[in-house]
């Protein structure tokens, strides 16, 4: 019987093992798992009990394993991985070229697939909800506008809001600056900061009053005034010391910071990318490549590389869970020894 190191991939049998052990999504359709003592194929993230190690076999895809005599699992059906994201990147694509917002149903009937059933898959693959994935596009459309607008008002109508006061309610609270600012490229803010210990080290953390808008690893004021270059820079003083508590505290476990306020720059798409980001659950990690699927644009990997790379919000936007194509741990802008340990924490 064929073993799956012996199946020209680019994983070894330790990680995919690692990938089964914490049913990690990322590598459905990356491989399946072999059960020889129930004569089955599962997803990686099959969320059936954990056969025992020594009745594994790992194999590229599920015609390999029947190859070797396995049929498909009922429960995860690992050969629907492909119709599935067939389905979700027709219903985004459709949901681009309407002109008026389609409904959870229409997507459904689209793609053959149940409304509820579409709706999981859908979060499956993007981390939002057909809803929240069109809010999202209308807020893209409305903030590459204000980018290009004299007016911000024009601007809202233009991407298709019905109101001013609906761009601004679906807005609240979301990453990123208020339209006024986007136009105006961020000029004129002051930004507080602080240099902080951690148990990875020394930590830059910087914020306006709307949230954080720097947090990084052995960085300090010099580094700040290079990455905000237009905005006045002062000493945090106590009135940021309760934000910045909870900062170094999500930090110290990464995954609960969720509810600490952002305010962040970048364009329509780096935005979708950050977001996308924090769909991303702790403990689980993405290729770039899948990533760009997630966002509706399976050949955007390198622009999706690029918006990572511009991310000034260490953690708080995890884009240390985004690893290379091959399973390896990639890049990290302040060191692989931090992006590893993060992902230990998580994983816990």
């Amino acid at each position: 019987m064929a073993t799956f190191a012996q199946i020209s991939s680019p994983l070894d049998a330790d990680r995919a093992w690692a990938a089964v052990e914490r049913r990690d999504r990322a590598y459905d359709g990356r491989f399946v798992t072999g059960v020889l003592s129930t004569g089955i194929y599962c997803r990686p993230s099959c969320a059936a009990r954990h056969p025992a190690r020594a009745n594994v076999r790992f194999f590229a895809d599920g015609a390999a394993a029947r190859a070797a005599g396995l049929r498909a699992c009922l429960r995860c059906r690992p050969d629907a991985i492909a119709r599935d994201e067939e389905a979700v990147l027709a219903a985004i694509a459709a949901i681009k070229a309407a002109d008026q917002p389609l409904s959870l149903a229409d997507l459904a009937a689209l793609t053959g697939y149940s409304a509820a059933h579409f709706q999981r898959l859908f979060v499956r693959a993007t981390g939002l909800s057909p809803a929240a994935y069109v809010r999202a596009r209308r807020e893209e459309r409305a903030r590459e506008t204000l980018a290009l607008a004299g007016s911000v008002t024009a601007a809202i109508y233009d991407a298709g809001y019905q109101a001013p006061s609906r761009f601004y309610e679906e807005t609240k609270g979301k990453l990123g600056m208020n339209p006024a600012d986007w136009a105006r490229g961020g000029a004129g803010r002051m930004i507080h900061y602080a240099s902080v210990e951690t148990t990875l080290g020394p930590m830059l953390v910087a914020a306006t009053d709307k949230g954080v808008c720097c947090l990084a690893f052995g960085e300090g004021a010099a580094d700040l005034a290079r990455r905000f270059p237009r905005a006045e820079l002062v000493e945090a003083g106590e009135a940021f010391r309760a934000l910045f508590e909870d900062v170094v505290a999500a930090v110290e476990r990464p995954g609960t910071g969720d509810a600490i306020p952002l305010d962040v720059q970048g364009t329509a798409f780096q935005q979708r990318v950050w977001q996308a980001l924090r769909a991303i659950a702790p403990g689980e990690t993405r290729s770039y490549g899948e990533l760009a699927a997630m966002l509706g644009a399976p050949g955007a990997a390198r622009a999706v590389g690029g918006a990572n790379g511009a991310n000034h919000v260490a953690v708080l936007i995890p884009c240390h869970r985004v690893i290379a194509a091959d399973g390896s741990l990639g890049g990290y802008a302040y060191g692989t020894a931090i992006k590893r340990e993060l992902l230990r924490r998580e994983a816990k």
